[in-house]
């Protein structure tokens, strides 16, 4: 029988506490390296509260505190105020259309004076919540569509008002709770089918919509010809079915994609898509509306994102297989990188410690994400597994995309290296997405509802 204990020591999962402290100890590091000047005073600059190492130590101390509050907490709270944390995340993320502050282009933060909070970050700690709770819920078939469309609309409620505020890469994230959705019981026929539009969507950067179209076309005709006799003798649903194919890619590429790129992203977010793949962008304005100015500007943020990709490549590269030592980084200590201490956060690891560092790092990570399936997989509550795979895919999602962009394998999208990245919104989520898996975890022999 469960019986309520306040120690935060018993049924803790130590292998995931270790890792934490470890991954945010060498994010402290590679903050440190970023910022570090030659002649600093490290201990009066740690104390200081000016350097952003100093605010990462702070908010690791305060996460520390939380942490610990929430291994005290009972873990029926979580399942009890699911939904109406969930609600208050999306009013903390309609208020920033009222009180937020605009940060480089994206009015997605609330300050709150010692810091500066990203609501559509937190949500998605209740977002993980909600639908840990809707789907554990008895009267739930998640084989129905109904219960597919409820749950669709839990995770990308706060995605749809991201992209409002302009903060495209978050909104990306949300994409991740797919994994739990199909851990669940998602149709693999819906990943097919969003696979397919994300091959579409590539070859649509690559080539105009008119060339697509008469390709498909002509794949559509060629597939009639050869299977005529079984179409018109036997099975008539498959020329219905080549037909239905053949409409959806050529309206996915000659309406869906040209809609999306020209009143849905914002100009610089299109770019740094078309950037990623070498080409420039068709959608572009290119009216007489648009002045001398206005056109310079663009032409400045564009070679800004090259900018930044490229020197992101160079420190990655000067970093060799050993690396270039602990603050020896030319790239790093030159101020070369632009967010090095944020988005670029990657670049310090790989340019001090080299491949060996970057490869540890990658490795820890890939431990964490094993520890977690593995946490998800012994639980006894749907609650709880669904929960922990949410936090699998959240950080499966962010290292994923943040190392391709400081690769130049993806568009500059503004999504931080989880445990690694300044910030205090960053670490304040994933400190409590993972110490309330620990918790969870701890008391997994109640079958949470």
């Amino acid at each position: 029988m469960y019986q309520k204990n306040p120690s935060i020591a018993k049924g803790a999962d130590w292998i995931m506490i270790v890792l934490y402290i470890l991954m945010v100890s060498i994010g402290l590091l590679c903050i440190f390296s970023v910022e570090y000047k030659t002649g600093d005073s490290v201990i009066q600059s740690f104390i200081g509260f000016k350097k952003n190492y100093s605010k990462q130590l702070f908010y690791f101390g305060a996460c520390g505190l939380l942490a610990i509050f929430i291994l005290l907490t009972d873990s029926k709270l979580f399942t009890a105020m699911a939904n109406l944390s969930y609600l208050a995340g999306i009013l903390l993320i309609l208020a920033t259309f009222v009180v937020g502050k605009e940060i480089k282009g994206s009015k997605s933060w609330i300050p709150l004076g010692f810091m500066n909070l990203q609501p559509v970050e937190l949500c998605k700690i209740f977002v993980s919540l909600a639908l840990a709770k809707y789907l554990s819920q008895q009267e739930v078939d998640f084989s129905k569509q109904r219960s597919q469309l409820i749950a669709a609309a839990i995770v990308f409620s706060p995605a749809v008002f991201s992209i409002m505020q302009g903060e495209t890469g978050l909104a990306l994230v949300y994409f991740a709770f797919l994994i739990p959705m199909y851990r669940e019981g998602l149709p693999p026929g819906y990943m097919i089918v969003g696979a397919a539009m994300g091959v579409l969507l590539v070859v649509s950067l690559l080539f105009s919509a008119k060339t697509l179209i008469i390709a498909f076309s002509i794949v559509a005709v060629l597939l009639i010809a050869l299977m005529r006799r079984t179409i018109f003798k036997r099975n008539r649903q498959l020329l219905i079915l080549i037909t239905i194919i053949w409409l959806f890619c050529s309206l996915f590429v000659g309406v869906a994609v040209p809609f999306v790129f020209k009143h849905v992203l914002k100009g610089y977010q299109a770019d740094r898509i078309f950037s990623m793949v070498g080409v420039d962008n068709p959608f572009a304005d290119k009216s007489a509306a648009l002045d001398e100015v206005e056109l310079k500007k663009k032409e400045r943020k564009k070679q800004q994102q090259a900018y930044n990709v490229k020197q992101s490549k160079i420190a990655i590269g000067s970093g060799g297989f050993w690396g270039r030592g602990f603050l020896q980084g030319t790239q790093t200590q030159g101020d070369f990188v632009p967010e090095q201490h944020t988005d670029f956060i990657f670049t310090s690891v790989g340019e001090n410690f080299g491949f060996v560092g970057s490869a540890l790092l990658m490795l820890l990570y890939l431990g964490l994400l094993f520890r977690i399936v593995f946490i998800a997989e012994r639980q006894r509550s749907t609650f709880s597994r669904v929960y922990a795979y949410s936090v699998a895919g959240i950080i499966f999602f962010h290292v994923s995309v943040n190392i391709c962009v400081t690769i130049g394998l993806a568009p500059v999208i503004g999504i931080t290296l989880p445990l690694i990245s300044y910030g205090g919104s960053s670490l304040l989520t994933f400190t409590i997405l993972l110490f309330i898996l620990i918790k969870l975890d701890a008391d997994r022999q109640m079958v949470l509802r």
